[in-house]
């Protein structure tokens, strides 16, 4: 072939090779403009990742990809080369947690009259509940938008992760970068993760209405996506469904707020061999050590929060410890992560002003977090989580030109990002060329006298002034990188002169301006300026200095948080009177053992070598007080209340080890406490057991190997009597509605279990032919009952009421182990222990709503002296301390003996909750949950010395009036702190209205 066809060839190849490269879908309205520019960065500081730096490096790049970055590159003759000696280039960051581009979250709850949504109001073949959207597409609502694209890339940001941040299962979020452009050209990633929260946001779906509802909303969509996934219903098609198991594969973020939810998060997601990226609120040092035997991966904010407003000592004393001591933490948390070994990603989102995230990036680099690390979380991390290091992240060959230029290295306080190149384009945000003018001049204008022009203040933003024999004249400063504008106002006889002067700054080494300019007459003069002497900045003082984490951080971090958990001892209580709950009755003058959580001993004159003696005479040694009925530490809401049969959710999946009622009950001597679901519905959740391990995480406050109970109710609560007008909907709505709703559960439950049964037993072939069934949580808890494996807990007060729903157990063949509350149970204490019941009740509580007309305080002994089990219990936190003087009262209405009053708050909870093997009452081998009282715990003059769980001092009455003054002496350390922020400059912010402590009671009404 001759040369000429080569040539012809070859060319022509090139040609196709280049159209191809530059073809887009959309058309060309007027020429074609299709640049292929070679850019080289010459001379600059090159960070090509997180720990890996080149100096004095060149960074090539075409076509929005980068050709090469280190040294001795050979630059092209046609590259467009931009000289940055002096300058830094580092990869631009990975946004993670972004709405960039989305369209705006709006709840229309509609009219106000609105009555209960129950089924999702979207049109189609969705999902039952509207807060579950997987088919949800990011990338389908994306619509750039440029002045909050120039937000993010003005704080280093090439690339975001979006989404619409919105219900609990949130759809596909998807990968862009932050340049200018169309929508098909910044897209990265269509579907570059999935996304979650507890958040129901524009829902108007009545369910769920708490915490625990959101989790189980979710576990039972895990469970359906499961059985979809397996053809389980071949009549049904679900586009929500289908959207969700798609999802999977990709990576899973979940938003879930607090470091307790962070951790209901990722124990959630254990259920499902999940393992959730999770978005935090920046108090993760509270839980660093739980959060990383999680082996999650987390997205950080740095919304610090402002100091308060301690002006007025009125408004401060009611400030929490744990609201100031979060303050002076926040800064803190990235470094404890690190220092715990914790994988994370840091994102923008969440501050009121995005220009405060560098300002505290630099704060939390003065708290401890080491700048790799801090560089690793906005660059290689996310992208390492995305999965698209191969893209982005870093600076090497073939992957997007992304990156910054900055006059300095990027964590510098004074350091200026010049540019942001994204996918090869460039973005200014400050001119690269811009010279440092700062300094002293000596300012010629026409014909006038010399005057001493002085420019200070920063590099981006300088300000000026004209020394005159009067004094200083204030100017007007306009700069580009070539030219100069100065304005100023010259004291005259009969007023003020105008000066404007326009001119340009001089390319030689030393600074020199000069131009034109008109005076106020309108006369044209030459003027310039001759630099006289450098700027000087002024020396740093003392309020420069960063303010440092300078208090202890505590479990809980809140008044009266351990330091250091406290630890299990070997203990010897001597010569006490121990209430021994069992046939030995009270033993006087006697000794009590406990090593390694137990009890060990009991008997007179016991020794033990290294044991801590405690000296018990005159003082009562009890086991601890079990509250049978509590609502303390639960988070979010204690009712679900917006279906009638919520057995699917838990109560356990929501325990707020926080709750200062903990560590309030312990000073009260309780040791246990049951928590319920309320009694907003029928059939309401299941319930959790704990011992009040205060300091401890959720899962540690459970009562481990506890069977497990559900709450049920009846009466006014559940069929809405005093809720409003509105709630006329939801069924039932009367007392025989009631007893058709426990019936129709059991019904579906017994049919729901055959059909597993069936489907279980059934060979391969004959399986083929049936449907899979669907597993039901809710279903599934009412299975448990009619196994005895779970057992009821009922709310109760009218005799009818509890006649029925015996007869209804008896019928269905289960059993209600505790009617609570049970003020009508004299009147039918007889079917109550024939049926085996117990009664968990109040000591004097009546009249106090209509179905309690009738109650009488003789309520708990009548059914005693029947043989029932009976309990006394608080259903109130504030009650709760005080459980021993409610025992007592026992004895005033009915005469009960002092010991079996007694039981009413120990053995006998115990009793009902199966747990009397352990707990309950001082026997060898049990629990040493025990209490110690100054005096005999029935009388109103006793008070807790010290309340063990498991052989832990959890109480100690010395010790909480030195925590007393200690809480005192370090919030007056935060205020004064906080005033010296504040004078420091910082922004401060009026202390909030302090939300309630969580206090929940059986008839809290759920809220949407």
């Amino acid at each position: 072939m001759p040369i000429c066809r080569y040539i012809l060839l070859f060319s022509l190849f090139s040609v196709l090779f280049h159209y191809s490269d530059a073809q887009q879908t959309f058309p060309v309205n007027g020429v074609a403009d299709e640049r292929h520019i070679t850019y080289a960065l010459t001379n600059a500081k090159i960070f090509v990742d997180y720990k890996t730096s080149i100096d004095s490096a060149t960074l090539l790049l075409r076509d929005g990809k980068i050709l090469a970055a280190g040294k001795n590159i050979s630059v092209p003759s046609d590259a467009y080369t931009i000289d940055l000696k002096g300058k830094f280039i580092y990869s631009s960051f990975i946004e993670m947690d972004s709405d960039y581009g989305m369209p705006e979250v709006k709840k229309d709850r509609g009219n106000d009259d609105r009555g209960p949504q129950f089924i999702s109001n979207t049109k189609g073949a969705y999902n039952w509940n509207q807060a579950i959207r997987p088919e949800v597409n990011a990338s389908t609502q994306f619509s750039a938008d440029e002045k909050k694209a120039d937000e993010l890339r003005k704080l280093g940001f090439g690339t975001a992760l979006v989404h619409q941040h919105d219900g609990i299962a949130r759809g596909s979020s998807a990968l862009v970068t932050l340049g200018n452009g169309k929508e098909n050209e910044l897209m990265l990633r269509e579907k570059a993760a999935a996304n979650y929260s507890f958040n129901k946001g524009s829902s108007t779906q009545d369910y769920p209405s708490s915490l625990m509802g959101s989790i189980a909303l979710l576990r039972q969509t895990y469970y359906d996506g499961q059985w979809y996934a397996a053809g389980g219903n071949k009549k049904e098609e679900n586009l929500s469904l289908d959207a969700w198991n798609k999802l999977q594969a990709l990576p899973q973020i979940f938003e879930a707020g607090d470091k307790l939810n962070e951790l209901r998060a990722a124990r959630l997601g254990s259920e499902f061999n999940v393992k959730y990226i999770i978005k935090g609120n920046g108090d993760e040092y509270q839980r660093v050590d739980e959060l990383k035997a999680t082996g999650s991966s987390f997205i950080v904010p740095v919304n610090f929060p402002a100091p308060l407003e301690m002006t007025d000592p009125y408004e401060a004393i009611n400030v929490s410890l744990a609201v100031m001591k979060h303050w002076e933490f926040a800064p803190a948390n990235l470094s404890a992560m690190e220092k715990a070994g914790l994988n994370f990603a840091i994102t923008s989102t969440g501050l009121k002003d995005k220009k405060d995230f560098w300002k505290n990036i630099r704060k939390a680099l003065d708290n401890g977090l080491t700048e790799e690390k801090a560089l690793k979380a906005l660059t290689q991390t996310p992208a390492e989580l995305l999965g698209v290091t191969n893209e982005t992240g870093s600076l090497k060959k073939g992957m997007l030109a992304n990156f910054i230029v900055t006059s300095k290295n990027i964590f510098d306080k004074d350091n200026i990002i010049y540019e942001n190149w994204i996918s090869g384009k460039r973005y200014k945000i400050s001119d690269l060329e811009l010279k440092d003018i700062r300094g002293t001049y000596k300012l010629n204008v026409g014909s006038d006298p010399t005057l001493k022009l002085r420019i200070t203040g920063g590099f981006l933003q300088p300000e000026a002034s004209i020394q005159t024999d009067t004094g200083r004249v204030k100017v007007t400063l306009t700069r580009t990188a070539t030219l100069v504008g100065i304005e100023y106002e010259m004291p005259k006889k009969a007023g003020r002169e105008v000066v404007r002067l326009s001119g340009s700054v001089s390319d030689n080494q030393k600074t020199e301006m000069k131009g034109t300019g008109q005076l106020a007459n309108g006369d044209w003069i030459n003027w310039s300026a001759v630099l006289d002497s450098e700027f000087v900045p002024e020396a740093k003082k003392d309020t420069a200095k960063p303010m440092i984490a300078e208090g202890k951080i505590t479990y809980p971090n809140s008044a009266y948080g351990w330091t250091e958990l406290p630890k299990q001892k070997t203990i010897l209580f001597k010569n006490a009177t121990v209430w021994t709950n069992e046939p030995q009755g009270i033993l006087t003058n006697t000794d009590v053992l406990i090593a390694d959580g137990k009890i060990k001993q009991i008997g007179k004159n016991l020794s033990a070598p290294n044991a801590e003696i405690i000296d018990g005479t005159g003082k009562h040694l009890t086991s601890g007080i079990i509250d049978e009925h509590s609502h303390i530490a639960i988070s979010s809401g204690v009712n679900e209340g917006t279906q009638s049969v919520t057995s699917e959710v838990r109560i356990g999946d929501v325990v707020n080890s926080d709750d200062i009622n903990i560590y309030r009950q312990l000073s009260g001597g309780v040791t246990s406490s049951h928590l319920l679901h309320g009694s907003a519905n029928t059939i309401g959740g299941q319930t959790q057991l704990i011992k009040l391990r205060w300091g401890q995480s959720p899962e540690k406050l459970k009562f481990e190997g506890w069977g497990g109970f559900i709450k049920f109710a009846l009466g006014e609560n559940v069929k809405q009597s005093n809720w409003g007008d509105k709630q006329t909907v939801r069924f039932p709505q009367t007392r025989m509605g009631v007893e058709q709703t426990i019936v129709d559960a059991f019904t579906r439950a017994k049919e729901y279990e055959a059909a597993f049964k069936k489907f279980t037993a059934a060979d391969s072939k004959t399986k083929a032919s049936l449907s899979l069934p669907r597993k039901n949580l809710e279903l599934d808890a009412l299975v448990e009952i009619l196994n005895n494996k779970r057992f009821i807990t009922c709310h109760s007060y009218v005799q009818s009421e509890v006649n029925m729903l015996m007869h209804v157990a008896d019928s269905m063949g289960f059993r209600v182990n505790t009617f609570t509350h049970i003020l009508e149970g004299y009147k039918v204490a007889d079917k109550m222990k024939k049926h085996g019941a117990a009664g968990s009740s109040f000591a004097d509580w009546w009249a106090y709503k209509y179905e309690v007309m009738e109650a009488i305080p003789y309520n708990g002994a009548i059914m005693h002296k029947v043989g029932i089990t009976v309990a006394y219990n608080s259903d109130d936190a504030e009650m709760a301390r005080r459980l021993n003087q409610e025992a007592a009262k026992a004895m005033k209405y009915g005469g009960v003996s002092e010991e079996d009053a007694w039981k009413f708050v120990t053995l006998n909870p115990a009793k009902m909750l199966h747990i009397d093997n352990r707990t309950g009452s001082i026997e060898e081998g049990k629990d040493a949950d025990l209490v110690l009282w100054n005096d005999n715990p029935l009388s109103v003059y006793a008070s807790v010395v010290r309340t063990y769980v498991d052989g832990i001092c959890y109480y100690n009455q010395s010790d909480d009036l030195t925590l007393r003054a200690e809480i005192q002496k370090e919030k007056a350390r935060l205020a004064r702190k906080m005033i010296e922020a504040k004078n420091k400059g910082e922004k401060t912010e009026k202390p909030a209205e302090q939300p309630d402590d969580g206090v929940f009671h059986c008839e809290d009404e759920p809220k949407n």
